[in-house]
């Protein structure tokens, strides 16, 4: 009777986890990800713990899209207005404002550190009054759309590490990317696409490098392992099948490799040889898929106007934007751009016009495109880089030329969607 009376409270409690997470199997992956133990009848007073810690309503963001501007865009030329910085320029920082701050190796030996403000000039845009840089004026017409955040920090000063913490959590590599930890905890809306994906794009600027640590699955499956797209004619690499075989002839040698790897899978049982079986028959399904969701030519021209006409140019940043809403529209939970060049450590009013010529049409139409097809209250768009940049110039200094160095702790970002609050300045 007591054994009984146990059971019917452990399904009790389950049943009123899964009616009060609202995500269906996603919350079983949730579930399961916060208490190993949940689903084996071990662990009543940790799920109640759970319950109760659970918010009131469900989340809404389903996917996310990242606007990785890689390199560290400075906020004194992009959301963050200080009119101070103008007043003042030329003027030696304080060190009351410095307040041991370290330096990077590049500013270190200097002996003077002249206060810069923005060549470039402000205005207030929208209802919400928030500043925006005559830089970005496409940016300004959505404002009301984003949230900015201008009290943003970080630990690291240099670029390797800055940006694997942005995308891992961790200053080293090997760790799961962010990517890859929501393929882990929510898993695919498309059998047919990978649950993340990583678009590349350079600027005009100096770029900072990116490589594949940044979207690894560190210790999870291998299968939630960012894929990454090209630019070439072939968008995912080594995805279409060689001359002279047709599609029945690459399904008998699936099929084949299936069964061999079963073998190796009962005799070992490493997970990675499970993970591998399921690799080649995504790669296989994508051979339709991907094609199709990386033709653009057949987007209308009221879209194209909208991202601009370098959206049709394969690897352009507004392609790729272009390309995120495809891939987010078709159910992939995450998309990961990098756009590289916006290391301004001199010349930076040229440097970073360039840098925002290419972005800001397209990153504001990504917005734009999300809200008139209905999804952007569930897919979270974010923009923004590793760190800051010195309100004070780097190297020789010049009203009208001049570089920025690193600068980790205090910088802004933009969000979007997703459930954010809308038309908000925080910082």
């Amino acid at each position: 009777m007591e054994k009984e009376r146990l059971e019917s409270g452990l399904n009790e409690n389950r049943r009123k986890f899964l009616s009060r997470m609202s995500l269906g199997l996603g919350s079983v992956a949730l579930g399961s990800l916060l208490i190993p133990d949940l689903f084996n009848g071990k662990s009543q007073l940790d799920t109640d713990k759970l319950m109760a810690s659970l918010p009131h309503f469900a989340p809404k963001a389903k996917r996310v899209i990242y606007l990785f501007q890689n390199g560290a865009p400075s906020q004194l030329e992009s959301f963050d207005y200080k009119p101070t910085l103008n007043e003042r320029i030329g003027e030696e920082l304080p060190d009351s404002i410095r307040q041991g701050q370290r330096l990077t190796g590049m500013t270190a030996g200097q002996s003077s550190f002249p206060l810069v403000g923005s060549y470039h000039g402000f205005n207030q845009y929208g209802q919400s009054g928030a500043w925006v840089s005559d830089l970005f004026p496409y940016t300004a017409k959505i404002v009301d759309e984003l949230c900015i955040v201008k009290s943003m920090h970080t630990e690291a000063i240099n670029h390797d590490p800055a940006l694997t913490f942005f995308q891992t959590g961790a200053q080293v590599g090997n760790r799961p990317s962010m990517g890859a930890w929501l393929s882990y905890g929510l898993g695919s809306e498309n059998n047919n696409l990978p649950s993340f994906c990583v678009l590349l794009s350079r600027g005009k600027g100096n770029g900072q490098g990116v490589y594949s640590k940044l979207w690894t699955n560190g210790f999870l499956n291998s299968v939630h392992q960012g894929v990454q797209f090209s630019s070439g004619d072939d968008p995912v690499l080594y995805l279409n099948d060689p001359e002279g075989m047709d599609k029945v002839d690459r399904r008998r040698m699936l099929d084949k490799i299936s069964a061999l790897n079963q073998m190796n899978y009962q005799s070992f049982g490493d997970p990675e040889i499970s993970a591998k079986i399921q690799q080649y028959e995504m790669a296989y399904r994508m051979q339709t898929a991907v094609p199709e969701v990386t033709d653009v030519t057949k987007e209308p021209d009221s879209i194209v106007k909208l991202y601009g006409p370098e959206c049709l140019v394969p690897g352009t940043y507004a392609a790729n934007c272009l390309l995120a809403r495809k891939l987010s529209e078709n159910g992939v939970r995450f998309v990961q751009l990098y756009h590289q060049g916006w290391d301004q450590h001199g010349n930076l009013p040229n440097e970073m016009a360039g840098q925002a010529l290419d972005t800001d049409q397209a990153s504001a139409a990504l917005i734009t495109d999300l809200k008139q097809r209905g999804l952007l209250d569930e897919t979270l768009v974010i923009w923004g880089g590793e760190f800051g940049r010195t309100n004070y110039c780097q190297g020789r200094f010049s009203a009208d030329n001049y570089g920025r160095d690193h600068h980790p702790r205090a910088f802004s970002i933009w969000m979007a969607g997703g459930g954010v609050k809308p038309g908000v300045t925080y910082g």
